[in-house]
């Protein structure tokens, strides 16, 4: 049983949607006493994957069964080619299979690929069921198990098809994150540092000094992180829950960054947090090269990520997606374009006046931002 003192509550306030956001130690153990007073039923749905399957499933099986919950568990490939309408329907088949109804819930139990793909099937299955985010990646936890946003990928591009779908609760248990890949670590710490670069600079000076304990496993710095991220995530969400204005500085990095993806093929040679290390050190470049924010401020953001160990110039994306192909500013821009931002041809970029600063411009020029590719990406 958890010590209910040692569990961080955050609340997102959306009015009578509004949820709670978890964050502890060893909460998976007790995760069917979290979550019973949010059933509607005592069936539930778990949709996992390979690897979590291996450290944890069989934890929360027992924990739901220990509260009489029955569940049924699908296992999926790992990755992010399982955010595809190929493994949406697999879900969707074993739920109706199941007979799910109407009251049952969803357990979206992984890391953002699981959780957007879960999440997505809620949204739609009977036209939307309740669902329950058990994030165990330090990108989840911190960004994408938060907010609402599922769906999935397509060859045209990343998240283009889904839907705003809000969980019923977050349980973020960070010993998950013992079990995590290294690389893995790294990917999703990219994400704790945009909220300090967002508007939170003191943030990014507590990481400067601490961020090389996150990524190496110190799990009271790591609950700071992440619960400073859910922190700063469920104040934007509250104020902007559909990204039609000041959501929008959370994807800070991502235009550049989905783009990157794109052009990568979601085979796994190139993580999401990867991408977004690279596509803020760009954001944070062309804002310096457009004369708004100090090439100090420029640099101090590469030499954090440097430092980290997360990649920094495109040229990472040649070495080790493209199998030492360029990259092509073109095929660069022509992604960027189905960005889900582009509106009348028009692109907004997360654009910064300094570490801390970030803020919407749709004005940008993209003669500016063609050159400012072309140079970047024969690096």
């Amino acid at each position: 049983m958890t010590d209910k003192n040692t569990i961080a509550r955050l609340t997102v306030d959306l009015g009578e949607r509004s949820y709670d956001i978890l964050v502890g130690e060893r909460l998976i153990g007790s995760a069917g006493q979290l979550i019973r007073p949010f059933l509607r039923q005592n069936r539930t749905f778990i949709i996992t994957d390979e690897n979590v399957a291996k450290h944890h499933l069989a934890e929360l099986e027992a924990a739901f069964s220990a509260e009489a919950i029955t569940c049924k568990s699908l296992i999926l490939e790992s990755g992010e080619q399982t955010k595809s309408f190929a493994q949406l329907e697999r879900v969707i088949d074993f739920l109706l299979e199941n007979k799910i109804d109407r009251k049952s819930t969803l357990i979206a139990f992984g890391g953002g690929v699981i959780g957007d793909l879960a999440g997505f099937a809620a949204a739609v299955v009977m036209r939307g069921i309740d669902f329950i985010q058990i994030p165990t990646t330090l990108l989840s936890q911190v960004d994408s198990s938060v907010g609402g946003k599922t769906g999935i990928n397509t060859p045209r591009g990343k998240n283009l098809v889904g839907s705003f779908h809000q969980p019923r609760l977050v349980i973020a248990d960070t010993s998950t994150l013992q079990t995590l890949p290294h690389r893995e670590l790294l990917a999703g710490y990219a994400e704790v540092v945009k909220y300090g670069l967002i508007n939170d600079p003191g943030f990014f000076n507590w990481l400067e000094e601490n961020g090389q304990k996150v990524v190496a496993g110190d799990i009271q710095a790591q609950n700071r992180a992440v619960i400073t991220s859910c922190q700063a995530k469920a104040s934007i969400v509250a104020m902007d829950e559909r990204e039609s204005g000041a959501r929008g500085l959370l994807n800070l990095g991502h235009t550049f960054g989905h783009a990157l993806e794109a052009e990568a093929g979601y085979n796994g040679s190139l993580l999401h947090g990867e991408a977004i290390s690279i596509g803020m050190v760009m954001a944070h470049d062309l804002s310096a090269q457009l004369g708004l924010c100090s090439p100090e401020d420029a640099l101090t953001v590469r030499s954090h990520f440097d430092k980290i160990g997360l990649p920094t110039e495109a040229s990472y994306v040649s070495s080790n997606a493209l199998k030492g192909k360029p990259l092509e500013s073109s095929r660069l821009l022509e992604h960027m374009s189905r960005d889900k931002k582009a509106s009348d041809g028009h692109l907004t970029f997360v654009m910064t006046k300094g570490i801390g600063q970030a803020y919407l411009d749709s004005t940008v020029d993209m003669i500016a931002v063609t050159r400012f590719l072309e140079e970047r990406v024969t690096r």
